[in-house]
């Protein structure tokens, strides 16, 4: 996984509550387990009409957004179902950082595992940061893990807390597997003293 100290971005804006999994990814597109190709169904319901063609008025179809590797969105992101298909389709897609007011606990951790850091700021300086990035698009931030610490280009607008064990992975590029590597060596000790 790619560790996460600092990153700066174009953001979106995606100013809706209760955003859930079956939203972020549809599950008609949930069939194979691999991480990649999930990108191009990122909110494919609001992406695409009925015939496929891109809604140009969605956010992620504004030539302004562009590229963006930052969602910032409403409170409850990620509620629903557990799965991780919607953090594949979320970093496949290209986002880094998603900063809401609440995150639901199993796409935070799912978010953790693809190296998508999850920022929960408070309503009101996410209400900031999503007037910013609709008036003054393209809007810039920067996420600083190290820090824990978001900035625009004018300076420092916020600080966050993460808990110390997720920061850590997210700094080292450290999922599940990837902690469990670490102990490489004493794992074949022991599996070698077994036999």
């Amino acid at each position: 996984m790619e560790p996460f100290i600092r990153h700066t971005g174009v953001v979106a804006p995606l100013d809706r509550a209760d955003l859930d999994t079956d939203q972020i990814v549809p599950k008609q597109f949930l069939k194979h387990v691999e991480r990649a190709g999930f990108g191009r169904h990122l909110f494919h319901d609001w992406r695409f009409d009925d015939a496929g063609r891109p809604v140009p008025t969605f956010v992620l179809n504004r030539p302004e957004h562009a590229g963006a590797s930052i969602l910032v969105t409403g409170k409850n992101f990620g509620c629903g179902s557990s799965r991780e298909h919607a953090a594949w389709a979320l970093r496949d897609f290209g986002f880094r950082a998603i900063i809401a007011p609440s995150f639901a606990d199993i796409f935070r951790e799912n978010a953790d595992q693809n190296g998508i850091v999850t920022v929960e700021l408070d309503e009101d300086t996410v209400s900031l940061l999503l007037a910013r990035a609709g008036t003054l698009a393209p809007y810039t931030l920067t996420v600083d893990l190290a820090a824990c610490r978001v900035e625009d280009p004018e300076g420092a607008l916020a600080t966050f807390a993460i808990d110390s064990f997720r920061r850590t992975c997210l700094l080292e590029g450290l999922d599940r597997i990837g902690l469990t590597l670490r102990h490489e060596a004493g794992i074949a000790a022991f599996e070698a003293a077994r036999r």
